[in-house]
């Protein structure tokens, strides 16, 4: 059941070097994730007068927040429509696709939901299908659309359309700082739903039969992939090429900025010993702090540190940690995660009532954590590329609160460029390469937003869940 989204903001600062904002506890609320549904678009505009106070949502009749995709909406239906929409969500009603929409009644069924909001005239053409913050057009109002386009729209037929357009038709250029949005609106593959390949999910399968003598409902066996794309030139061959003398000098020291060095949290573990689902999660915090005064130093030692606000760094840092986490716990620390954090997480045995409780939430990030491990694992990550996608990542001109977006958006985009130079460069007989590395952000943004409404109880079972499937996912490679 989607739970619905609130907005945050960074808090500022005015000391002398960034320090973790107060905001943070000293062990994360869910260890690796954060909440990052709030959209910095031309289509969603605050209501400037005090009489937004009174306003209510046309879908649930929650206090509106402003006009959300053409009509006054709360943050929680905003959310809802946008990642309906984004995600190619196909819902079921259980009951007769007329249920009542409230405050408090408005999780029971997303069918139902999702078709208010397209008959009060939500504008799906003005989210962006990439997932990312910014509305693709400026267009404001309701939209009127036909009773047979919204039947097309909440069967899944609308979107099987769209993916057949697009595949028939060819990719746009999706290498430009533009996040996978072209001017022809197509849509971006990183949020296309695929209805018609399973993902096979290696030792997960096995894993929830043998504890919850279940099968894996078939909701869960699909989840977003990425396209791969083809060259624009297939018939000429990559030709030799030098890496720019700039590019290769802040490479060098973004890579120079990071801390490489083996995770210093014990994991030792007798043989024999049973650990307890507290004992895995305070293991589990103790790693998260580890992990994130890393991200602390990091940011000191990054050679555009001099341009940016204390205020700006603060700011961007309290937005981004959680994303900052889980990427390096991908990519230059899965060695140590999934090794062995995975070896202690097998001496955990979850009770019957945590199998039963386990949540529709914790079931996506489960899914989708899998198969951006297998994402990665399958690009072989170079420390050069991890260095681009987190100052890429970090570099978030649309995070709400921030003093100077127009410089971020300018080291935003001189990043994405030295990434695009260097793996162009470094694997010219792989001209997707640089696409799906881009393209596994927005989906690094998606899990770290969801996993804030995994129940904190459920992070053992997640994590343990996770690293079994990965870890037999290796194995048999």
């Amino acid at each position: 059941m989607e739970r619905d989204e609130r907005p945050h903001s960074g808090a500022g600062g005015s000391s002398t070097s960034p320090e973790p904002p107060p905001a943070l506890p000293p062990a994360p609320r869910n260890g690796l994730c954060q909440d990052d549904s709030v959209d910095h678009d031309p289509t969603n505009i605050s209501v400037p007068d005090d009489r937004a106070e009174q306003r209510t949502c046309l879908i649930c009749g929650d206090r509106a927040t402003g006009l959300h995709y053409g009509i006054i909406s709360c943050e929680g239906c905003k959310g809802f429509f946008k990642r309906s929409i984004c995600n190619k969500r196909v819902y079921r009603c259980s009951r007769d696709k007329n249920c009542v929409m409230s405050r408090k009644q408005r999780n029971r069924c997303q069918y139902c939901r999702l078709l208010k909001c397209l008959q009060m005239g939500m504008n799906r053409k003005a989210i962006r299908e990439d997932g990312m913050p910014g509305g693709r057009n400026k267009s404001i109002g309701p939209v009127q659309i036909s009773e047979e386009e919204i039947e097309r729209i909440m069967s899944g037929q609308e979107f099987e359309e769209e993916a057949s357009h697009w595949s028939a038709n060819g990719d746009s250029d999706h290498s430009s700082p533009g996040h996978g949005v072209s001017e022809s609106n197509q849509p971006s593959p990183v949020s296309t739903l695929s209805s018609s390949r399973s993902v096979e999910l290696n030792g997960f399968t096995a894993f929830r039969e043998q504890y919850m003598g279940t099968p894996v409902p078939p909701h869960y066996q699909y989840i977003p992939h990425l396209f791969s794309y083809s060259a624009h030139s297939p018939l000429l061959p990559p030709q030799a090429r030098s890496l720019d003398p700039q590019s290769h000098s802040l490479i060098h020291q973004l890579v120079l900025a990071e801390d490489l060095e083996p995770l210093g949290t014990p994991m030792l573990i007798e043989d024999g010993y049973t650990v307890t689902q507290a004992e895995l999660f305070a293991l589990l915090c103790r790693l998260a702090d580890e992990l994130l005064f890393r991200q602390i130093a990091w940011i000191k030692k990054l050679p555009f540190f001099c341009e940016l606000s204390i205020k700006d760094y603060t700011c961007l840092l309290s937005s981004t940690w959680q994303e900052l986490i889980l990427l390096s716990s991908l990519t230059v620390y899965s060695k140590h995660i999934f090794g062995e954090l995975a070896d202690v997480t097998s001496k955990y045995s979850p009770s019957d009532e945590e199998l039963h409780r386990f949540s529709e939430e914790g079931m996506e990030v489960m899914e989708r954590l899998i198969y951006l491990y297998r994402k990665f694992h399958q690009l072989k990550v170079s420390n050069e590329e991890y260095a681009c996608m987190k100052a890429i990542n970090f570099l978030n001109q649309d995070i709400r609160g921030l003093t100077n977006a127009s410089q971020l958006e300018q080291l935003n985009k001189r990043y994405w460029y030295i990434c695009q130079d260097f793996t162009e460069y470094k694997y010219p007989h792989q001209p997707n390469r640089f696409p799906d590395l881009m393209m596994c952000l927005p989906e690094i943004r998606y899990i770290a937003g969801k996993m804030v409404n995994v129940p904190l109880e459920q992070l053992p079972l997640l994590f343990k869940a996770v690293l079994h499937s990965c870890k037999t996912s290796g194995s048999k490679e």
